[in-house]
Parts: C-alpha cells; structure tokens; sequence
C-alpha cells in the first residue's frame, strides 16, 4: 500500500528543513537545486514551497543570502549562518534519539 506523503506535509516539513540546514552548513546552495536533491529523496517540494521557506530560514536567522548575477541570470545562494550550524548540531542529537527510538526499538 502507499502512502501519500502530500497528506503529511506539515510534518516533513521539518525534515525538508534540516536537508536544507544539512547542505547549507557543507556549501552554498540555490532553489533550483535543492528542489532537484530533494526529489533524489523522494520529497516533492514546488518553488511555491521552497522559496518561502528558505525565506523564513533566512530571516530566522539560519541561513544568509548573496546574489550572483544580475537580471534574469541573478540567482540568490544561500549558506548556513553560525545559528544555522548551532541548529543542525542540536537537530543531529534529537534526530539520533529519534532514530533509536523509531528504528532500533530503544
């Protein structure tokens, strides 16, 4: 039987936020491509989605923004800030208890 995650948004979107975190702390990243990694994960994020949640990262201050180019070949990159790192690190730790939890039975 599947199981469709659309249904489920509001609670992956969590873990869409930590892909994001996870790859802004390794590099600089655009929309465009995190939408396409994400999908190698099997999450189904529209820019409509995508977008305002970088957004709101960055405005939260997790991530910070540059951009490269201009007009239409301008494209905004996104890096994690030091909040943005301290995060991810307490994410991992809640993550790991989790996995024990969900996956190992303990």
């Amino acid at each position: 039987m599947a199981i469709d995650e659309s249904e489920h948004q509001d609670l992956l979107a969590g873990l869409i936020r930590l892909h994001i975190l996870h790859h802004a702390v390794e590099d600089e990243l655009y929309g465009h491509w995190m939408i396409e990694e994400l999908a190698r994960h099997g999450y189904r994020v529209s820019p409509g989605t995508l977008y305002p949640m970088l957004h709101v990262l960055e405005r939260k201050g997790y991530l910070e923004s540059r951009t490269e180019g201009a007009g239409r070949r301008a494209r905004r990159l996104y890096r994690a800030t030091e909040k943005g790192r301290d995060a991810l690190e307490v994410a991992r730790l809640k993550v790991r208890e989790l996995f024990g939890e969900l996956i190992e039975g303990r």
